[in-house]
């Protein structure tokens, strides 16, 4: 069976091919660019994080290239790229559908113009003013050979103060300029908006917390997430993760809050909206951070499995997606887990002569079980029966190498802990097959401070109830058995132990 988060992945990629088309009649693109030596180009779309070839233009003759069909072409910023997959330039196609650019292979940029498409023009006078200014900064750095390194740095930042200033000059005045275009909606993706004229700390310096709290309440400023075209440049995704990366508090409450309102500026089940519930649930069902799996939960409660997004997935996606998520909500930092009934190495072996070890079927477990529950009750050790402030629950495989290192690493290290924290750790062997294996590796290592259990009943479904798909699974529970801390290597459970005594005590 494939895993939620495979077909999420396909799903997603495949659900962004279905973009609502402008009713526009065809296009017709020619583009003249000198020096041009390829025999193939394609012309390249944008979709959120990803690229899509939209045309190819073959047999290309002293430079001349032309993309044109009858079918219509989604607005947005292309980028046409060569035969060799490097990038050429980026140009618009929104207020016109037929147009012609003009260029120099020798100096692409500079020599960029375009008739038939105002859009263009404005989109290339900006980049050549930004392509001269990257031409000056290249000929400071080479006036700056045969200088001390104090004389090189002082002159370097005297002139990148003065060409940064000029830089910003022309953003402030480019975007007054074309105010109200879409040029200004995709050059806006790209600003950022920091506050100005700082108020004074109480130690007299620039508040940044009121720069934090500005820059992030204005971080979207500006963006209209009703128009589709946005999605369609090489600025809006930046911009999304950014935002749910660097600039917000990476805390699974924070960001399903970010995102709850992010969705509400977005028309429901338009483009957008889907896209943006596509990339957050793939992201977060995908996230390798603790506790980032409640974000995942979060969106196909809210937003999947309730019917909310019925463009994103396919009915069968969205049962394997409920499928996942009934499991994971069960093991959600601070849920308390289920109780576990095991038996250890002692009576292993008392238990699988009643015939669980030839048992072939769960009628036949099921039987057995019955027949022999007087017997069996008395045996099992029970993970609510350990009485210690923090339990450590390992689920681990004796065949596993992974585990072979693992386990008698995890072993060593608590060994140092154990007059100083009150826990325990209750190690779960997951392959009831194994028992031989099993106990000669537990006293070859000498794994002695551990209570080692095991499933030979199979009463438990340890891969439903705890989430084991592979092998060793840790997770850290307190004294209620609730989960503190899970999927964690075995050098990191010593330091999580500390961790949350310190948080207790200061509590």
């Amino acid at each position: 069976m494939k895993k939620a988060s495979q077909i999420l992945n396909s799903l997603f990629l495949s659900m962004l091919f279905v973009v609502s088309a402008y009713a526009q009649k065809g296009y017709d693109i020619t583009i003249k660019m000198k020096g041009c030596n390829d025999s193939m180009v394609y012309l390249v779309k944008y979709i959120f994080d990803q690229q899509y070839i939209t045309d190819t233009c073959k047999n290309i003759k002293d430079g001349l290239i032309r993309f044109k069909g009858q079918d219509p072409l989604d607005k947005g910023i292309y980028t046409l790229v060569s035969q060799g997959k490097s990038v050429y330039f980026d140009f618009f196609i929104n207020d016109s559908f037929k147009f012609t650019i003009t260029t120099d292979k020798s100096d692409i940029i500079s020599n960029l113009k375009c008739t038939g498409s105002k859009d263009n023009e404005q989109f290339f006078s900006y980049l050549k003013f930004i392509s001269d200014k990257n031409k000056q900064f290249g000929t400071l750095r080479d006036q700056t050979k045969g200088l001390n390194a104090s004389d090189s740095a002082a002159y370097m930042k005297r002139n990148l103060d003065r060409l940064n200033e000029e830089v910003k000059t022309f953003d402030q005045n480019f975007m007054t300029r074309s105010k109200g275009t879409y040029v200004y909606d995709v050059m806006n993706l790209k600003t950022e908006k920091e506050a100005k004229d700082l108020p004074k700390a109480k130690n007299n310096r620039p508040d940044s917390i009121y720069a934090y709290y500005y820059y992030k309440s204005h971080f979207f400023d500006g963006i209209d997430f009703k128009d589709e075209r946005i999605i369609r440049t090489p600025f809006f995704d930046d911009r999304i993760i950014r935002y749910f990366d660097q600039v917000i508090l990476q805390h699974p409450d924070t960001i399903i809050q970010e995102i709850d309102k992010l969705i509400l500026k977005c028309p429901e089940n338009e483009l957008i909206y889907n896209l943006l519930i596509g990339h957050f649930t793939y992201k977060y069902e995908q996230s390798k951070i603790m506790g980032f799996d409640k974000i995942f939960v979060h969106l196909a409660d809210k937003f999947i499995i309730s019917g909310r997004a019925e463009k994103v997935y396919a009915d069968e996606t969205v049962a394997k997606i409920k499928e996942r998520v009934d499991v994971l909500r069960n093991l959600l930092l601070d849920s308390r887990v289920p109780d576990l009934f095991a038996i250890d190495t002692t009576y292993g072996g008392v238990v699988r002569k009643m015939g669980f070890d030839t048992a072939s079927s769960s009628k036949s477990i099921t039987d057995l079980y019955y027949k022999n529950i007087d017997k069996i009750t008395p045996l099992f050790k029970t993970l609510y029966g350990i009485k210690a402030k923090y339990t450590v629950l390992v689920f681990w495989a004796a065949d596993c190498g992974h585990c072979q290192t693992e386990v008698p690493k995890l072993h060593e290290e608590l060994g140092a802990l154990k007059s100083k924290l009150d826990f325990k750790v209750l190690a779960v062997q997951t392959k009831d097959e194994l028992y031989k294996d099993w106990k000669k590796f537990i006293i070859e290592k000498k794994l002695k401070d551990f209570i080692h259990v095991f499933d030979p009943i199979h009463i438990n479904n340890l891969k439903e109830k705890f989430d084991i798909y592979s092998t060793p699974v840790i997770y850290i529970l307190d004294s209620e058995k609730r989960i503190k801390a899970k999927r964690l290597g075995a050098e990191q459970v010593p330091q999580m132990l500390q961790t949350l005594e310190q948080i207790e005590s200061a509590k």
